[in-house]
């Protein structure tokens, strides 16, 4: 049996789930290696693995992210949230989960921020229709 680790992020409507296997330190999200992202996402994915790195030296884990809904910028934010919780978890490191928070609270804490719902009658959340007297 292996030691399979799995764990979650979330970000608007993005729900991604990591998996961590013993390896040699892969990254995969929806089965494409991280590398072949663009820059600013790839910089975003980067960002838990060179904390971890820092730490621990080298990472020991294979880590394979699935991603669904939402965009692009908000499910590169839900897998890095899930990277981050499964390494930290992975580890059983506070030293890790505390270097997580110090950088970025949002590593290890999810951002419940939603789009607001459209309300009756109109076409937009907040701005209504304006009122004619004349």
């Amino acid at each position: 049996m292996t030691d399979k680790i799995v764990s979650s992020g979330k970000r608007k409507r993005s729900v991604a789930k990591a998996v961590a296997l013993p390896g040699s330190g892969k990254v995969t999200i929806n089965k494409v290696p991280y590398q072949l992202l663009p820059l600013v996402r790839r910089l975003m994915i980067e960002e838990p693995l060179r904390i971890a790195k820092e730490k621990f030296g080298s990472l020991n884990y294979d880590i394979n992210v699935r991603v669904r809904g939402g965009g692009q910028e908000s499910g590169i934010e839900a897998a890095r949230l899930a990277i981050a919780r499964v390494l930290v978890e992975a580890t059983k490191s506070k030293e890790l989960k505390k270097a997580y928070s110090d950088y970025d609270r949002n590593l290890i804490v999810a951002d419940i921020r939603v789009k607001e719902a459209y309300k009756p009658g109109d076409s937009k959340a907040r701005a209504k229709r304006q009122k004619s007297y004349r």
